[in-house]
């Protein structure tokens, strides 16, 4: 029997996904990690990018996360996410009408522009892109 560790995903508007897995891959500050059952007990905060759910052998569940906290205990693993979207679900044309903007924002030599705040949208932007990429690199 293959052990499993119970994994709830949730942002701020909802549960994303609550269930069990056989191990889930999440991007951690310091790179990515990957989380089997009876992992030690960790907290770290998420870049964004793409977590995945290990359910079986045939099945791995994708969803993006625009970062937020991670927290492993040895049967339970909680990805407290800023926002969380199935990666399936991505909208690639508004994800390349943010990066445009977002580049356009930082390009604005005037210093009306929240800096941060337009680099934060790039990122985002480009994780998504990143995203559905890799989904089109698997075949799905």
């Amino acid at each position: 029997m293959t052990m499993t560790v119970h994994v709830d995903i949730v942002s701020a508007e909802n549960e994303i996904f609550s269930g069990l897995a056989e191990m889930v891959f999440a991007p951690a500050e310091l790179g990515e990690v990957g989380i089997a059952p009876r992992h030690a007990p960790l907290i770290t905060k998420l870049l964004p990018g793409e977590v995945r759910v290990k359910v079986s052998d045939t099945e791995t569940l994708e969803y993006h996360v625009s970062g937020g906290i991670l927290e492993v205990q040895p049967h339970l693993v909680t990805v407290l996410a800023d926002t969380a979207i199935r990666a399936a679900d991505i909208d690639e044309a508004s994800a390349l009408e943010a990066k445009a903007k977002a580049e356009e924002m930082l390009s604005d030599k005037s210093g009306k522009i929240d800096f941060a705040k337009a680099q934060a949208e790039l990122a985002q932007a480009m994780s998504q892109l990143r995203t559905l990429n890799r989904l089109r690199k698997r075949g799905r």
